[in-house]
């Protein structure tokens, strides 16, 4: 039987009623058309999950009313975050989603020399908010208790500058690159993925890179879009060193 697992950013505790969000609420009761007394289970980010029942379907909202606190161990040993040039359109959304299914830590959209997409403040916020909701409903379907941190859209070189010295493994996806995933291998503190927009990395990018401490990453003789790069970088990572 299908579970059916709803993010909601509130505190959850044994014995609780709530409101699902109005989104998922309609989710609840126009899609899937479940109704009172079918279980289901919530989630809000502190990894773990809590079985929960409807108490009631109405036409504006859905009480749930939460049974039992279990614990989840779903995340990866090692932590990864992946700096990705913010790509066009719904390329990001594919790029965030399945990042989070492939268990990553953090995400941070980054805004590099050859960057398309402008965001200004308002655009900003909004995308922000909008990668979230995408991470989110990834960890629904995935199983994951834990949401992946996404940070605000940041230009390359103040990410760098604000980078703490935390014994990471600093690597940046370049086609040039000597080193493959097999011949570096992350410590305790896992590792920092850099991914160009779809034009690439730049030349100053590569400088800035560099001098922060970043490898070179290739990933075999072809050429990867960025929306394939990343999540194939990923996927060798989790695949070498994590808990594929």
């Amino acid at each position: 039987m299908r579970t059916i697992r709803i993010h909601v950013d509130q505190p959850l505790a044994s014995g609780a009623e709530l409101a699902l969000p109005a989104q998922a609420g309609e989710h609840v009761a126009r899609v899937l058309r479940l109704v009172t007394g079918d279980p289901l289970v919530l989630f809000n980010g502190d990894g773990a999950d809590y079985a929960a029942t409807i108490r009631s379907v109405g036409k504006r909202e859905v009480l749930v009313q939460v049974l039992e606190r279990q614990p989840v161990q779903r995340e990866s040993p090692l932590r990864l975050t992946l700096a990705q040039g913010v790509a066009r359109g719904e390329k990001m959304d594919l790029i965030v989603q399945k990042a989070t299914e492939l268990g990553v830590a953090r995400i941070v959209p980054l805004l590099t020399e050859r960057s398309e997409v402008r965001l200004d403040a308002a655009r900003a916020e909004k995308r922000l908010a909008h990668w979230r909701a995408v991470a989110a409903s990834a960890c629904e379907q995935s199983g994951r208790a834990c949401l992946p941190e996404i940070l605000p859209a940041l230009p390359l070189p103040a990410w760098l500058a604000a980078l703490a010295d935390d014994g990471a493994l600093r690597l940046a996806l370049l086609p040039e690159a000597d080193s493959s995933a097999r011949e570096l291998r992350p410590g305790d503190a896992g590792a920092l993925l850099v991914v160009g927009p779809e034009g690439g990395l730049g030349e100053r990018d590569v400088a800035a890179l560099h001098e922060a401490g970043f490898h070179g990453l290739r990933l075999g003789p072809r050429i990867l879009r960025t929306e394939t790069a990343g999540l194939a970088a990923l996927a060798a990572l989790q695949a070498l060193h994590g808990d594929f």
